[in-house]
């Protein structure tokens, strides 16, 4: 299968999947607040922060792993590309993107959800988000991993539109 066909891109609610992971769009304090944190959290369960209080801080960039606590997905990789309050940078949405499939592959998972990270109340622009996530993606799924399918949920139709137009656009060198 080309790495293309291992992308897939849908409108839904990330807390919903049925995967092996899904991605927080996280602060490097690994605090569950606001947006698909809160959400992550409300859905979860408690074990989710407890689990993140055990380990963070991280740095920014870093990714780290829990439990999925009551979700469908069995963990929670959350991507710190931002520190709280603050904005996301180009640099660590790449980081954290790439940190998290790495902890995807070392825990030998083969499905990993991610929603569109830092464009939330971290302010990063869709479009470019997109393009760093599915190119970051497509590098990782193009190497040695166990990750056969990388998903990208979009909760409204605007960001699902974005994501589609650059996979259709961008991808086709990788296939």
């Amino acid at each position: 299968m080309t790495v293309k066909g291992r992308i897939t891109i849908v409108q839904g609610d990330l807390t919903e999947q049925d995967v092996d992971a899904i991605v927080n769009a996280a602060n490097n304090d690994l605090q569950l607040g606001g947006g698909v944190a809160g959400a992550i959290r409300r859905k979860g369960g408690p074990a989710i922060q407890e689990e993140c209080n055990r380990i963070g801080p991280i740095p920014l960039g870093e990714a780290a792993i829990t439990t999925g606590g009551n979700l469908k997905a069995r963990c929670v990789i959350h991507a710190a590309s931002m520190a709280l309050g603050q904005p996301t940078t180009e640099a660590n949405l790449r980081a954290s993107t790439r940190a998290s499939l790495l902890r995807a592959r070392e825990k030998g998972l083969a499905t990993v959800a991610f929603p569109a990270v830092g464009t939330g109340i971290a302010a990063f622009p869709m479009r470019r988000c997109a393009e760093v996530m599915l190119e970051e993606a497509a590098r990782h799924l193009a190497g040695e991993t166990s990750v056969r399918e990388v998903r990208f949920v979009l909760y409204d139709r605007d960001a699902y539109e974005v994501f589609r137009q650059v996979n259709d656009e961008g991808m086709t060198s990788s296939e």
